[in-house]
Order: structure tokens, then sequence, then C-alpha cells
């Protein structure tokens, strides 16, 4: 498939800011089933990007505008090729051992509740893979959806738990914490979903490490391992760590479209939009 993204962010600024400065990660790479064809950056007000890795390998970019005025409007837009691996992603930067994504955070920190949880899905499989696909199932069955807004951070695994509702960077932050007490790492990952209606979405999702296999990506809000629809962005220990934007704003609008550029009768502008 050939994923066609654009990806809008628009910041409102406090009013008389002298600087703003910001780090962006919201561009892809290319790995094993993943092609990056074409991808562009720009920014409002026209500054220079400076581009760079993050320690986990990601590609992002710092930019700084002088009296930048009300507003700072970035935009991403390009095409990705993709094939489906069965969720099996290779190929990728990786600067840890898997034993890294093993760390909690915050966002992903164990309680009695969780352990409980993780501890009925230990008896439904003998292997890891078998936990791992059970534990989405379970998450998905427990626990309800609902979207966000941009600037809101995702809640942490146990209230997302005990309110049985949840972003999708919530799920993932119960998924990843329950994995981490089955023994399995863990990580979060963004990046973007296109669907057959051809509107798509900018979405968060986990990476468990399986042995004899590697890094196999899981999605608890459609109970599945990613497909050729899904373009990677960015990984981390959470979802703090793969926010698309860092350092700007007081309320944000987004707007993302994701379709398959290969089909004429999706190539619209369907867009997913969240305003705080």
């Amino acid at each position: 498939m050939r994923v066609r993204v654009r990806h809008e962010v628009v910041h409102r600024l406090e009013p008389g800011m002298r600087t703003a400065i910001a780090s962006i990660r919201i561009t892809p790479r290319n790995h094993y089933g993943q092609y990056v064809h074409r991808w562009s950056l720009d920014v409002q007000p026209d500054c220079r990007l400076y581009p760079q890795e993050d320690a986990f390998g990601n590609l992002a970019h710092t930019f700084s505008v002088e009296a930048p005025g009300e507003e700072i409007i970035l935009t991403a837009a390009g095409e990705v090729d993709t094939q489906d691996t069965s969720g099996i992603v290779r190929g990728t930067m990786e600067r840890f051992p898997p034993s890294l994504f093993l760390r909690p955070t915050p966002l992903t920190e164990l309680t009695q509740d969780i352990v409980a949880f993780a501890d009925l899905v230990r008896a439904e499989a003998k292997d890891e893979l078998g936990r791992l696909h059970a534990l989405m199932n379970a998450i998905n069955e427990a626990v309800e959806e609902t979207e966000r807004a941009l600037e809101v951070p995702a809640r942490a695994a146990a209230e997302v738990l005990e309110a049985k509702s949840g972003c999708p960077g919530g799920l993932t932050h119960l998924f990843t914490a329950a994995a981490h007490h089955l023994g399995i790492p863990a990580r979060h990952v963004s990046g973007y979903v296109a669907d057959e209606e051809g509107t798509g979405e900018a979405r968060e999702w986990a990476e468990a490490h399986v042995p004899k296999i590697g890094w196999v990506a899981f999605d608890c809000g459609r109970s599945l391992c990613a497909t050729e629809a899904y373009v990677r962005l960015a990984v981390g220990l959470d979802s703090l760590g793969v926010s698309v934007l860092k350092g700007l704003g007081l309320n944000a609008r987004e707007t993302v479209s994701a379709c398959d550029a290969r089909c004429p009768s999706k190539d619209r502008q369907g867009q997913s939009q969240r305003q705080q």
C-alpha cells in the first residue's frame, strides 16, 4: 500500500511571546515493510529546521522563531510505501537492548490492579506471543477507546484500568505496564493509520519483544497487530516520549488525513480533528 499522509498542527501562542522554540517528531524512517517515498515539513512563520536523532533513533527537528505572532503552523506531508508483515517490526533503528523497555515511567507504573489483570492473562497461554495476543484482546474487551485533545496527556495505565476507558495512548500505557509484569519488554509507538474510508488518523500503539521473533506491534483499541495500513513514526517509553511537538502553545488544533494513494475514490480530504 502507498499511504498518503497530511498532518497539520496549529498552536496559538501567548500574546507578546518574543521567541518560540520547539522540537518535533513527525518524520518516519525506512525499515523492513516501510519505505518513505517522499516526505516534507513546513513551519510558518518561515524558519530553519535543524535535523537530529533523539536517544531512541527517532528523526527529530528543532526550530526557533523570533517574534512569531499569534500562532505557529506545522505541516507534514508525504507518501509511504508499506507491506503487511503480520505486525513484525524489523530493520528499525535500535539504540538499546530490549531489556531497556522493561523500565517503567510514571505513566506505566504497576499497581495491584494491573498485576491482577496481567495475571489473568498469564494463564491463557504458555508462550509470550500467545500471552501478548491475550493481553491485547483483554484490554480491548475491558477498556473503551476514546479520543483525546491534542494537548491533553494520555492517562496513566492505572487510571485507564480504573476508568475502563482511555485514548489509544492510554490503552498502550496499560498494555505496556501489564507486559512488563509478564516479563516482556514493551514500548510506545506513534504513527498513522489509513482506513477503508480513506480518512485515517494519527494513532499510538505498542510494540512488544518476543523471543525468536523480535518486536511485534499491537493495537489494543483495534485488537489487531499492525497491518500495511500503519505508518510508524517514533518510539519511546510512553506517550510523552513520542509526542509530535514539544515546547509550544496554549491551545492547539490538529488535522490529519491518511489514505491509500493508489485508490482515487479514497483520495479525498478525509480529516480527523481534535481541539483543545
